[in-house]
């Protein structure tokens, strides 16, 4: 495996100058950025894929072990602030369980019957889609983790730092990014993770720009938690709705500070209207179109 093997060039770099080593480990960030180019249309299938089988009820479930899976438990957990996907509609797969990212598991990422459990304990099935990492595409704990769930439905996407590794053909959907040698060898939370994060930042928010989760390059289902975020959502609703900063402010209030009910408010609807025009419509952009013919039907 590449992500295990020793490279010559870097046999003694605990005895360079250290601003030598740290240009290496840029240099190898740039590498492992540029790895993921090739991944692009697979990246883009995958999303197209996925979004289409979450529809407005399935659930989005990762799984890996160490360094992998703190990964994938990292993207997973920011779609809830970024876009407000519902944290029931979330599913983690640690191996050693969730306590296993912040305190190393040994031994558990072999552990494949702890996935099955897992899988099984977790219901996933049709309407779900799980997505498996790990640099080496080995891990029992993570491969068993994308059988059990492929066996019972979900849509399984599998993301890995060899070519040719295992785990890619356990899934209907292979994302390999062959980051090649690590400076210090091993240790995959270098070129192998900073690949990983890429591949997934660009996976799940493809998924969420597909759910309608998105506008115009705005984050419409953005949840507002603070202050600074109920600042930008009212500009995101004076922007979209073509109203004042105070006709904004006014309609996001009365739309219960959601955003997509907070445009539409903004253009005349009311606040039970808006509601139920988001809920039966899976973009602003339609929601908007509904409104206004029902305008001109009236």
């Amino acid at each position: 495996m590449s992500t295990e093997t020793n490279d010559p060039r870097f046999a003694h770099i605990d005895q360079w100058p250290l601003a030598d080593a740290v240009q290496a480990m840029w240099e190898g960030q740039l590498a492992a950025v540029a790895a993921v180019q090739s991944q692009v249309p697979a990246i883009a299938a995958a999303a197209e894929a996925a979004a289409t089988r979450l529809g407005r009820g399935g659930r989005l479930a990762y799984a890996g072990a160490g360094t992998s899976g703190r990964i994938a438990v990292q993207d997973g957990v920011e779609l809830y602030p970024t876009f407000n996907w519902p944290q029931e509609r979330l599913v983690f797969l640690m191996a050693g369980g969730l306590s296993a990212l912040t305190e190393a598991a040994e031994g558990a990422e072999d552990d494949g019957d702890a996935a099955r459990r897992a899988v099984a304990e977790a219901g996933l099935g049709a309407a779900d889609v799980l997505v498996a990492v790990a640099a080496s595409g080995r891990t029992p704990f993570t491969r068993a983790a994308v059988t059990a769930a492929r066996a019972a439905g979900a849509l399984t996407i599998a993301l890995a730092n060899n070519a040719g590794a295992p785990l890619l053909a356990d899934a209907e959907h292979a994302l390999p990014v062959d980051t090649g040698t690590e400076l210090i060898a091993g240790s995959t939370r270098m070129k192998a993770g900073t690949a990983q994060k890429a591949v997934l930042n660009m996976l799940s928010t493809a998924i969420m720009l597909r759910r309608g989760l998105v506008h115009d390059g705005l984050m419409v289902n953005m949840r507002v938690s603070n202050d600074k975020l109920r600042a930008r959502a009212q500009r995101m609703v004076a922007e979209i709705a073509g109203v004042e900063a105070d006709a904004a402010a006014t309609a996001l209030a009365a739309g219960g500070e959601e955003i997509r009910n907070g445009v539409l408010i903004a253009l005349g609807a009311a606040p039970g209207e808006a509601a139920a025009l988001v809920a039966r419509h899976d973009t602003l952009r339609q929601a908007m179109a509904a409104y206004g013919q029902g305008i001109r039907d009236a």
